[in-house]
């Protein structure tokens, strides 16, 4: 049966399922035509006798819970074939009736919102988290051929969490966690406020009891000691707006009970603390008049600097829109008071559900419809990027956080970006390439790094360059999901590019030494050995040697048809070295210890996973190696290498004013940069140096060291080798 269905307190046990139906019918005659009626009776027959014999943890009958999903969504005014798939929602899951029985009873439409609905319950996964992953992963495939899938699936999370109470205390906890971290925030995401406050306040007081029941009692007090003061705080603004002949519905608003724990928690403040527990909501007819509200509010009483938030002219990414603002009232109370229009008010409630337009009336679709689908896109390209289901739903979690900024693209677009964000994740929040390609940025015109966090109003222009890549060191900072996913895709495919060609490479020095080349294998033998090693083409092995994960000669040796695993018999000669250029990527990586650099002798060892590791032949880790002939690689520097090598230097130095800018300024002077710097003091008048410089080889670091000796500063300096 449907895993996290139970039983609610507050429904009879063994009440009528026939009589629900009918309330549920009564209910949706009110903007349904009576055949749409008539087919949601008859998708309740349907669904009442697959499920027959089924009852839920209460004792009821099973149908209860699909009516009461219906029920919910008929509360938004959603369409005929939703409240169907809504009655149908486990019919797959938990009875042996079959999709094709569905679209042959109620069409192709309601059936695959069924489907998508429905649990991946034939594969056995093997653990409760990657069940969780590849079932949400299934969900969001549907969501993007249907948007309906989620509102159905919400209702069914809250109806299941209304009913959780009969539930064991570990599995309550479990499913009210998932609750709060991925249900909760989706439908903060659509917009839909409703359900979304409810789902976080049942959540709350499934997963800590406790903490809810005692901060329900402490409203519950707070509230009757400032009633008097809240209703002076309306009927003057009442009276305000009256006299302005402004027609407004003022409603009180009270904060709910996990948004205060929230607040409570983040702020890491006691209750009395929180003081926008209370506020208003003004409901009046036109944006024109929300402003004028407005000006009203803040003359009425003083506004608390920094708490006007416009959601009008800037819209949250829900579609959300209203004035918000905080006044300090009589006795220093604060109270919050949001302002909108009827309009803006239904969708703030409903989101997404607020405009349901039917598939073929092919109308324009409503700005939170419109910012579902695009949410709905964004999480599509990120599953097609992610590693695995699990990665995906941590990724969606860290998209699903609710605070957000606001900046400027230099046409004056506006992109809504989590806090924290970065000029990486704006790079890849206008595109992928754009992000792939960029080297820094202009924030209000002033040229700023990648890592740099943005705040809300500033203008960001993306700076790129044709040869730039992802680096593995943003993954450090970028907080947007599609950054970290897009990135992680974009290394795998440059990793793997660059192990083929770097392996190509090593087989083709090795066949070499044979005297061959790969033209030379026939056609027959590279598919001998293609089946031999288990690959489905030569490239997949070429990218296996360039990763580490095979040895170039004993692939050669295969290719060139000679048997034997020994690297010493058979072969007419060594392998010539691979010349390194420094321009080989991520597979040909050199080690920390040593920091070998262009013009040292150097050794390459094959590691798995890594591909070819350089080092130092002085380096004293190469002693493990030693006994693992068949990891080594002959490599030596080619001779037009390039780009910049870390290279680590001490100095020694007078410990006096000026003289780390004094050796800053040589080491700039020769076209050098210090990537790290640590400073020890050494017996009072004397300082050690530990410097991290970027040069281009030894005769480069041979220039810096000879001037940095002739500064008189200077005692001694040498280059670190471990």
């Amino acid at each position: 049966m449907a895993s996290d269905s139970a039983s609610v307190a507050s429904e009879p046990a063994g009440a009528d399922a026939a009589v629900r139906a009918t309330e549920l019918c009564s209910l949706l005659e009110n903007y349904l035509e009576p055949r749409q009626v008539q087919t949601v009776h008859q998708a309740f027959l349907f669904g009442e006798k697959a499920h027959s014999g089924q009852r839920r943890l209460s004792g009821e009958p099973y149908i209860t819970h699909p009516l009461a999903v219906a029920r919910t969504l008929a509360e938004m005014g959603l369409d005929a074939e939703s409240l169907c798939a809504a009655i149908l929602h486990d019919v797959i899951e938990d009875t042996p009736t079959a999709k094709a029985e569905i679209a042959d009873a109620f069409g192709v439409e309601v059936a695959q919102l069924v489907d998508g609905v429905s649990k991946l319950t034939q594969i056995n996964f093997r653990s409760k988290a990657e069940a969780q992953a590849e079932n949400f992963r299934k969900m969001v495939l549907a969501m993007s051929q249907d948007i309906r899938v989620i509102l159905i699936k919400l209702a069914d999370r809250l109806h299941n969490m209304r009913t959780i109470w009969v539930m064991p205390r570990s599995k309550r906890a479990r499913i009210a966690r998932e609750t709060l971290e991925i249900y909760a925030p989706i439908a903060q995401r659509l917009g839909i406020n409703s359900v979304r406050i409810e789902l976080e306040d049942l959540g709350f007081a499934a997963l800590y009891p406790m903490r809810y029941r005692v901060l329900k009692e402490r409203v519950r007090r707070q509230r009757g000691t400032r009633r008097e003061l809240l209703d002076t705080v309306a009927d003057a603004l009442q009276d305000s707006l009256a006299g302005a002949d402004i027609d407004a519905r003022i409603i009180g608003r009270e904060k709910h009970l996990w948004s205060i724990y929230q607040k409570m928690r983040s702020k890491q403040a006691g209750f009395h603390d929180v003081f926008d527990i209370y506020g208003f909501r003004v409901v009046v007819d036109d944006v024109d008049t929300c402003y004028r509200v407005l000006g009203h509010c803040h003359g009425l009483y003083k506004p608390l600097p920094g708490r006007l938030k416009d959601y009008i002219a800037i819209p949250k990414i829900n579609g959300y829109q209203s004035l918000h603002t905080t006044l300090v009232g009589p006795r220093r109370i604060q109270v919050e008071v949001q302002i909108r229009t009827a309009e803006m008010d239904r969708v703030a409630e409903s989101g997404i559900a607020a405009h349901w337009i039917y598939k073929e009336d092919g109308a324009a679709s409503s700005v939170a419809q419109t910012r579902a689908r695009e949410w709905v896109h964004g999480l599509m390209e990120m599953q097609e990027n992610a590693g695995n289901s699990l990665e995906f739903i941590e990724n969606v979690k860290i998209d699903l956080l609710p605070d957000e900024i606001y900046v400027f693209t230099p046409k004056g677009e506006i992109l809504e970006m989590p806090k924290g964000a970065t000029v990486v994740d704006f790079a890849y929040a206008v595109h992928s390439d754009v992000g792939d390609a960029c080297i820094a940025a202009n924030i209000d015109h002033r040229l700023a790094p990648l890592r740099t966090p943005l705040e809300t109003g500033q203008t960001v222009e993306i700076i790129t360059a044709p040869v730039a890549r992802p680096n593995p060191a943003w993954l450090d900072f970028v907080v947007t999901a599609k950054a970290r996913t897009a990135i992680r895709h974009r290394l795998k495919r440059l990793q793997s590019r660059e192990a083929e060609h770097l392996g190509r490479r090593l087989v083709e020095q090795a066949l070499d030494a044979l005297g061959m080349t790969v033209d030379d294998i026939s056609d027959r033998q590279t598919r001998t050995v293609l089946e031999e090693l288990g690959a489905d083409q030569l490239d997949t092995v070429f990218a296996e040697v360039g990763l580490g994960k095979r040895m170039p000669w004993l692939v050669a040796r295969r290719l060139s048809g000679i048997s034997g695993e020994s690297r010493e018999t058979g072969l007419d000669g060594r392998p010539g070295p691979m010349q390194v250029r420094g321009n080989e990527g991520t597979v040909v990586t050199f080690a920390r210890c040593c920091r070998p650099i262009p013009g040292d002798s150097i050794v390459g060892f094959a590691s798995a996973g890594r591909g070819v590791v350089i080092h130092d032949q002085s380096c004293n880790n190469i002693r493990e190696y030693r006994n693992h002939p068949e990891k080594w690689v002959d490599v030596q520097w080619d001779a037009m290498a390039e780009g910049e090598y870390p290279v680590a230097i001490t100095i020694e130095v007078m410990n006096r004013r000026g003289v780390l800018a004094s050796v800053a300024a040589v080491i700039s002077d020769l076209d050098s940069n210090i990537d790290a710097v640590e400073i020890e003091e050494k017996e009072g008048m004397i300082a050690i140096m530990r410097l991290v410089l970027s040069v281009h080889g030894r005769v480069h670091l041979a220039r810096i060291m000879r001037r940095l000796r002739g500064l008189s500063a200077v005692l001694r300096i040498n280059r670190r080798r471990g």
